[in-house]
């Protein structure tokens, strides 16, 4: 998979979920990028309910980090440089096994990242007309 544009309203959104649960591997750093209320947290949390994760999916804003399972985290890197991020130990979490979604994480972080050998995608969210524009990638 290099890239994929899936085109879908909210009520469509499984077919992005869908698609992710069938392409993306087991264990990924998947970067969430879009405006703030393009629908970032929404996306992760339909995936996280597809995962039968119960319960509320929020945005860790002030946290940095939510866990969700033990194979399923959220982070929140917005005003975060790098160097905190790895001063304060979440590199690491990276290394557990499951799905990653990071957003507002910078092609810096990305690109390090992929160098390390982890398997990196990207979903780009974007609005498009009354829906929303899903594209997503593979860094290679």
């Amino acid at each position: 998979m290099s890239h994929k544009e899936i085109v879908a309203s909210l009520d469509e959104l499984d077919i992005v979920v869908n698609y992710l649960n069938e392409t993306v591997l087991q264990n990924s750093i998947i970067f969430l990028t879009g405006n703030l209320a393009s629908g970032k947290t929404t996306l992760t949390a339909k995936i996280a309910k597809s995962k039968g994760i119960e319960g509320e999916v929020t945005s860790p804003t002030f946290s940095l980090q939510q866990c969700y399972s033990m194979d399923f985290y959220h982070y929140d890197l917005y005003r975060i440089e790098n160097e905190e991020f790895m001063a304060l130990g979440l590199f690491e979490e990276f290394e557990k096994s499951g799905w990653h979604m990071v957003e507002w994480g910078d092609d810096e972080l990305k690109d390090f990242l992929v160098n390390a050998g982890y398997e990196v995608y990207t979903v780009t969210i974007t609005p498009f007309e009354d829906r929303r524009k899903y594209i997503i990638e593979k860094s290679i």
